[in-house]
């Protein structure tokens, strides 16, 4: 365990309760002192729920560390039935409370509940909050679900949708409608609108649909080997995964592959509209692996831009997005430590970054546009609006999401042609982005602040030339510069600096400007 501002995940019984509060009938007795409770602000405040988590916690404190603790879990959860009535209950301990050793689900079985009780397992110092939604749900399968006869007609169960979820509600919605098109019902949706009594009849589906690896593979592959269910593998985000998808539950299935694209608009909006300003933009993507490996497809094969770098935060994906970066020709970055995260984005200087909500305070800090593709998120992220990732309407959701932060068109000439204006120059950075800290401007006229030589090392990028020359850019070529369209400026400054750089040119001048252009057009 380590403290820092932000964190990536939560411990794992925050991933019990994503669990828990997707459910109905369910209800997760946690052992906890009072201070744990802070997890129902994730779900009333960021999720804006219209009610608390189905959690009740024993909320000890340390007068009572020196007396019985077990006595408090016993008393908890005789209350939490009486009061709630659930149809299940599911057992755990957060984090602190792992160290008492109270065994939450040893005590449980004591009790003579009316109701499963499931205990959980979850390693608070060894794993996180995704291992611990997966964890949790399929242990509530492996408790609840029985194999039972399959329905006449070919249905399908909706794997792995959680509380606090990005957009889990919405894509449930639109793969249900894809479906259908198919002529394939959803017998379950599962842990997302579920009772545990609808747990019992997952097996009389015919496939399962896992949509979100992270939450709910552990499941899948359960049910795979005791319910006779195959699942899918392709997660339908973006315009090609989703016909990959379609095509992967024909197979499946033998139903004929039909896929209604009339609402699509992604493919001819990136090669239409601003086109210009999308093909080649340097762009690099963090997030859980699941939606960070669907943004590099999308990002490449539908956006046209170029993949500079990508990473994920949990480790239990780590093996995809290490094979899949090295088919982009770039390396992985696995951690859980947003600062090596800015680190890492600040060396590549991407011109945008996909990423979660803590990609988007480093965008804002240092004037790169971000767009969110994964949790966690903030309270923005769950709109009123219907706003899927997956399937059709999702790929043109993605690419509304993609576009918007970027400065473009009609724009970009309007900010060139008030460069002098004092809230408009260079150095300002584009409003939108939150106004990346430069110099003061000059208080007694209002201007821009004065500029100095911007300075370059040729050894800070391994791409860049070996070399030790510190690279000085002459006001004149920092002019000469800023007439270049912005969508190319800034890879026509890389190459100019490691131009110069390669050549022991300590000045870059108008001249050196060209030259370097010259270099790289032939």
């Amino acid at each position: 365990m380590k403290l820092t501002v932000w964190t990536y995940e939560g411990p794992p019984h925050v991933g019990a309760m994503r669990v828990a509060t997707g459910m109905k009938g369910l209800h997760y007795v946690l052992h906890a002192p009072q201070g744990d409770t802070y997890a129902d602000l994730l779900f009333t405040m960021i999720e804006r729920r219209d009610h608390r988590p189905p959690v009740t916690y024993t909320t000890f404190q340390a007068r009572d560390l020196g007396a019985d603790t077990a006595d408090l879990f016993k008393t908890a959860c005789l209350d939490a039935y009486d009061r709630f009535q659930p149809e299940a209950i599911i057992v755990g301990a957060s984090c602190t409370a792992e160290l008492i050793q109270d065994d939450p689900g040893g005590m449980s079985e004591t009790l003579g509940l009316p109701v499963p009780v499931i205990p959980l397992e979850l390693p608070s110092y060894q794993r996180k909050e995704n291992f611990g939604a997966d964890e949790t749900f399929f242990q509530i399968c492996r408790h609840l679900a029985r194999p039972v006869e399959k329905t006449a007609r070919i249905t399908c169960n909706l794997i792995g949708p959680t509380a606090l979820g990005f957009r889990h509600r919405d894509d449930i919605t639109e793969l249900t409608g894809l479906l259908l098109e198919m002529g394939i019902e959803v017998n379950v949706v599962a842990p997302m609108t579920a009772r545990p009594s609808d747990i019992a009849r997952l097996g009389a589906a015919h496939f399962n649909v896992l949509m979100y690896p992270e939450t709910g593979e552990s499941a899948c592959r359960w049910m795979e080997r005791e319910l006779g269910l195959p699942f899918t593998k392709t997660v339908p985000i973006g315009v090609g995964a989703t016909r990959d998808f379609v095509a992967e539950v024909a197979a499946l299935t033998g139903v004929a592959a039909t896929l209604d694209d009339t609402r699509l608009r992604l493919p001819w909006y990136s090669a239409s509209v601003d086109s210009t300003y999308l093909t080649g933009k340097r762009v690099f993507l963090f997030g859980d692996g699941t939606h960070v490996a669907a943004a590099a497809r999308i990002a490449r094969d539908e956006m046209g831009f170029e993949v500079v770098g990508m990473g994920c935060y949990n480790r239990e994906q780590a093996r995809l997005i290490r094979s899949l970066a090295k088919d982009y020709g770039v390396e992985a970055l696995i951690t859980d430590d947003y600062l090596e995260v800015e680190r890492r984005i600040e060396d590549l200087a991407p011109e945008m970054i996909l990423g979660t909500q803590m990609e988007r305070h480093i965008g804002k800090r240092l004037g790169i546009p971000c767009a969110v593709i994964s949790a966690p998120v903030h309270v923005q992220d769950f709109p009123a609006r219907y706003s899927p990732q997956m399937g059709i309407e999702g790929a043109n959701v993605i690419f509304d999401t993609w576009v918007h932060p970027l400065v473009m068109g009609l724009e970009e000439h309007l900010l060139h042609m008030f460069r002098a204006d004092f809230e408009f120059h260079d150095d300002a950075g584009a409003s939108h982005h939150g106004g990346k800290a430069t110099e003061l401007a000059d208080t007694e006229t209002g201007g821009p602040a004065p500029q100095t030589p911007r300075r370059f090392n040729g050894k800070m990028k391994e791409d860049r030339a070996a070399s030790s020359v510190e690279v000085v850019w002459l006001p004149a070529a920092e002019k000469e510069l800023k007439k270049i369209p912005f969508f190319v400026r800034g890879k026509a400054r890389r190459n100019t600096e490691v131009f110069a750089a390669e050549r022991g040119v300590e000045e870059i001048s108008v001249d050196t400007l060209y030259e370097a252009k010259a270099h790289y057009a032939r």
